[in-house]
This record gives C-alpha cells, structure tokens and sequence, in this order.
C-alpha cells in the first residue's frame, strides 16, 4: 500500500497549552478503491535554511547561528526542526488531517533563533515520512504495511505564520534562559536597587553601558521585551 503526502497549509492551532502550528497534511492512497483503517505516522521536519535569500537584516541577526554571512557557503545547512507523530483517521483515496507541531521560544533553541532572525517571506521545510497503515486488502482481510522510506513532501512555511502564532501566545514578549547564577546576581541588582520589574533591571544594566546598543526587533511591527 502506497501512500503520498503534500502539505497544503499551515496555520496555530488556537487555545493550545503552548505554541502549536497545524500542518495540513493531505494524504493520498495510490490505490483509491482502497480502504485505509488508520495510518500511524512519524514524520522528521527540516528546515532547509540554505534554500531561500536572507536580506542583510536578517544575515545581522543570524550571526549567532551561523556565523558572519562569508562563512555561510560552509555554516548555512539544513538543520532539523522536530520529529512528530499523528494517526490519521480511516480513509479511502486521500484525507486531509492536521499534524501539530509543537514549537518554542526558547531562544537556547536554534529554529527559535532562526524564526526569530527572519523578517518576512517562507521557510523551505523538508518532510521525511515513516510509519505503518493498516488497510483492507480487496479479499476483506486486515493488513499492515510499512510506509515506504522515500515518502517526503517539500513545503514553504510563511514567516508571518510563525511571527502572529508568537505574538498571540506571547504578547510584546521573548524569553531569555539565564544560567542560575547570572539570574541570582541579576536578581540582587533588581533588590539591592529597588527596581520593580525585570525589565527595568535590565533596561537599567544597559543604560549604564558607555557603548549606545541599537535596538534589534525580532520582526516587523512586533516589539520586545523581557518577559516579568
């Protein structure tokens, strides 16, 4: 039993306990008389960063992930993004269902890094799939069959996507992983001063800097700060 896969869409999934985008999945039987139970899927995500332009705002914020932009002939690979699972419900011939794909904030994370240095335009995405299908044969039995090695899907991944499903979730905010003895050195500056907020603790830090920082935003019309 073969199957084969496009993703249609992409969109957050709303009300979710964290950051979740739904890939539309469309799944075709190449045999369309053919009764597919269920599908047990796995699918591994990759972002394949060497395959779009990057404006030279973006090639700045991304330094830290892969070096200044003459390093990148060596630096700029595909990297992967997460390894999912879903079960597609009984079908015939092709069905669409959602594959979630939890995602992070996380700035110690190298996709949050990467989306978070983007401006606009897509995200090449690779889609490698595995996995079991149970169908009906044409005598009525139950088979099982293993979903062949080479099944993938090839799909661009709008950055603003990714930009409103952050800002919905995580409103005028990013967060920032401190090791624990720079948050508690952090954390008597904020007492020792009075400061109220984290931000302003920072904001103060940053002022008494001789060296004017420009303000790096992580996309347009979305601004930042510490999260309290």
């Amino acid at each position: 039993m073969e199957l084969d896969f496009t993703v249609t869409g992409a969109q957050a999934v709303p009300f979710a306990a964290s950051p979740t985008l739904a890939l539309k999945l469309r799944v075709t039987s190449r045999d369309p008389n053919a009764t597919i139970h269920s599908v047990i899927l796995r699918c591994q995500i990759q972002i394949e960063a060497n395959r779009r332009r990057y404006e030279a705002s973006e090639q700045e914020r991304l330094i830290d992930l892969f070096g200044t932009p003459e390093r990148w002939g060596q630096t700029l690979r595909p990297m992967l993004w997460a390894n999912v699972q879903t079960v597609v419900p009984p079908f015939s011939g092709s069905t669409v269902a959602d594959m979630q794909l939890p995602c992070t904030f996380d700035f110690n994370i190298a996709a949050a890094k990467y989306f978070a240095g983007l401006e606009n335009g897509e995200v090449p995405l690779c889609l490698l799939f595995s996995g079991t299908v149970f169908y009906e044969s044409h005598d009525g039995s139950l088979q099982v069959n293993q979903i062949s090695w080479d099944r993938e899907s090839k799909y661009r991944l709008p950055v603003i996507v990714w930009q409103q499903m952050m800002e919905a979730y995580y409103p005028n905010l990013v967060w920032l992983c401190l090791r624990r003895d720079v948050f508690d050195r952090l954390h008597a500056f904020k007492l020792k001063k009075g400061i109220p907020t984290w931000e302003q603790a920072v904001d103060q830090l940053l002022r008494s800097d001789p060296v004017e920082s420009p303000v790096v935003t992580l996309a347009p019309n979305l601004s930042t700060r510490v999260a309290s």
